[in-house]
């Protein structure tokens, strides 16, 4: 699951043009957790997804749905 949050942490912070710096400043987190929640490196609390999802001005379950192409989507697919 890190690794799914930090793909997305990413990517919407990307697609947002926001550099790192201003999304742990929005979020009241500091710029390296940031960089390494961004690398995987943890499992975020509760609170930490949400001060994210604030920042990124998203839900928090945005945080964790599975990004697009990814390949557990096709395996669920193939069980519908």
């Amino acid at each position: 699951m890190p690794h799914i949050v930090a793909a997305n942490v990413r990517r919407l912070r990307k697609e947002k043009g926001m550099t790192q710096e201003e999304l742990a400043h929005l979020a009241d987190i500091d710029r390296s957790y940031l960089g390494a929640i961004e690398r995987g490196e943890y499992r975020l609390s509760v609170v930490t997804l949400g001060k994210l999802a604030k920042g990124l001005r998203v839900l928090p379950a945005t945080l964790v749905e599975l990004p697009r192409g990814h390949p557990h989507l096709a395996e669920i697919a193939k069980h519908s």
